[in-house]
């Protein structure tokens, strides 16, 4: 049985331009993954939540308003407390190249600069995800 990554992206803070995250979301589908999308404004709780009910593997956060630095730690530390460290996140977004390089110490996956091809970003998520055998 060939199973479908299931991917949760969301667009936590309030930011509330969104056409990058449904491109996202588009390309991940035409990939043949499960995709939930939250909409605008979600709090990290709301994510985790969201992610722990929807039981995805992977977190895609879209930020384009430079809250990177407090949304995605909260995150982190949230999917933590849920026993849910296996979950890929990954982010999306304005992200300066020393913050993204925060980010991963803090256990991000990978960040995707504006541009980023739609290609790269569905072989990482697929390279990154632990398929059972």
């Amino acid at each position: 049985m060939d199973s479908k990554i299931r991917v949760l992206v969301a667009k936590p803070g309030l930011d509330g331009h969104d056409r990058g995250a449904k491109v996202i979301a588009q390309a991940l589908r035409d990939a043949g993954m499960e995709v939930v999308y939250t909409g605008l404004h979600q709090t990290p709780e709301m994510v985790v939540t969201a992610a722990l009910q929807e039981d995805v593997q992977v977190i895609g956060l879209s930020i384009l308003s430079g809250a990177h630095d407090a949304i995605v730690p909260r995150v982190m530390e949230l999917l933590k407390q849920k026993g849910m460290t296996d979950v890929v996140v990954v982010v999306g977004g304005i992200v300066p190249d020393e913050d993204a390089a925060a980010l991963k110490r803090q256990g991000v996956a990978e960040v995707f600069q504006p541009g980023a091809p739609l290609e790269g970003i569905v072989e990482f998520i697929r390279n990154a995800v632990k398929q059972p055998a």
